[in-house]
């Protein structure tokens, strides 16, 4: 089986809980370090599936590696090899496949509810889940590229996530770590600090407080997730 490629776009947002839900099934996958300049390759072929994890830019900056990568998620799609979005990721995927990136009307730092769509392809990808608290962390939004499904809402940002097919983006952060949330706190401290007068934005304290109350069941909601993308593997 060829590798899954998962593209790290900072040094902090790396996969998570993926990489050991991947591990566990013995499934191969390599990291594509972005941030260190590792190039992007330019067949998707190469792989047996792409996984786009999260970063603090914008899928519209000028980037040199942003165009490769929307080219790279066509690609994959015209070639039948499954995509997976992660925030900055599912964005990425928005954008090369027809959609647009803008801003949300309010950030979202921290531990939120999401809501299922009331439609069988988001009972393929969450089971039974009517709702579940996820965690995150954006101030932008995506919208559906044609032909997309709406699989999740929640009360600050409408496209929580959508699927294509075999492929699925979505704006909340489902491969959290415990590690992962304290080094974000960390370093967007700041970010936080200046956004708490949005709505949908928590203390660092807060989050912290909440990780061991919302992380497991959040840990159940990736399990499914996971488990029905890598059924379109080859």
């Amino acid at each position: 089986m060829k590798p899954i490629a998962i593209f790290r776009h900072f040094p902090i947002e790396g996969p998570g809980y993926l990489a050991d839900f991947l591990d566990q099934r013995n499934l191969p996958w390599v990291l594509l370090r972005i941030d260190e300049g590792e190039a992007v390759p330019a067949d998707a072929g190469e792989f047996s599936g792409l996984v786009f994890m999260g970063g603090p830019m914008s899928v519209n900056d000028p980037l040199p590696w942003i165009g490769q990568a929307l080219e790279l998620i066509r690609d994959a799609v015209a070639k039948d090899i499954p995509v997976f979005g992660h925030c900055l990721g599912g964005q990425l995927m928005s954008k090369a496949l027809g959609g647009s990136v803008r801003k949300n009307a309010a950030k979202e730092i921290g531990w939120g509810e999401v809501s299922t769509t009331a439609n069988p392809e988001a009972r393929n990808w969450f089971g039974e889940m009517k709702s579940e608290v996820v965690f995150h962390w954006h101030g932008e939004t995506f919208s559906l590229p044609n032909g997309a499904q709406h699989l999740l809402t929640s009360k600050h940002c409408n496209n929580q996530a959508y699927s294509l097919g075999k492929h699925l983006a979505m704006q909340c952060h489902v491969e959290m770590t415990e590690e992962m949330i304290r080094a974000w706190c960390e370093a967007g401290a700041d970010e936080v600090a200046e956004s708490l007068n949005s709505p949908g934005v928590q203390s660092v304290t807060s989050i912290q407080a909440f990780i061991a109350q919302y992380l497991p069941a959040m840990r159940n909601v990736a399990d499914n997730i996971y488990s029905h993308w890598i059924k379109g593997l080859r």
